[in-house]
C-alpha cells in the first residue's frame, strides 16, 4: 500500500514542484501602467487646450487692432460702428445719433466694411 504525503506532512520549504509555488506573478512596467494616462492628457491637449489657447490669442490680437470705422458685432449682439477705442472701453454707433458704450473684451466679431448697411 501507497501513502500519498499529505502537505502537512511536507517541511515548510520544500516543495514538489521545485520554486514554483513560491514565485511571485510578474510586476507590470510601471511606464505601461501610466501609458493611457499619458496618452489622454497628449489628446487633451491637442484637442481641447491648444485650440482654445490659439482662438484667445487670435481675439486678443482682434481686440488690440481695433479702431476707428471698424464695424463689429457683440456679445450681446449689438452691431455698430467704433467711434471711439479706449483702453478699456469701445463706443459704438449703432443707429444715426444713437452711441453705447461696451467694454473691448465685449467685442466679439470684426465684420467687413459695409455689413451695416446691408442689415
Amino acid at each position: 500500500m501507497k501513502v500519498k504525503p499529505s502537505i502537512a506532512a511536507i517541511p515548510a520549504g520544500l516543495t514538489l514542484l521545485s520554486g514554483t509555488a513560491n514565485a511571485q506573478p510578474a510586476q507590470p512596467d510601471p511606464l505601461m501602467s501610466m501609458l493611457p494616462l499619458i496618452i489622454i492628457f497628449v489628446l487633451f491637449y491637442f484637442m481641447l487646450i491648444r485650440p482654445q489657447m490659439k482662438r484667445a490669442k487670435e481675439q486678443k490680437k482682434m481686440l488690440e487692432s481695433l479702431q476707428k470705422g471698424d464695424e463689429v458685432a457683440t456679445a450681446s449682439g449689438q452691431v455698430g460702428k467704433i467711434i471711439k477705442v479706449g483702453e478699456q472701453y469701445v463706443s459704438l454707433e449703432i443707429a444715426d445719433g444713437v452711441t453705447t458704450h461696451v467694454q473691448k473684451s465685449a467685442v466679439q466679431t470684426l465684420l467687413p466694411k459695409g455689413t451695416i448697411k446691408g442689415i
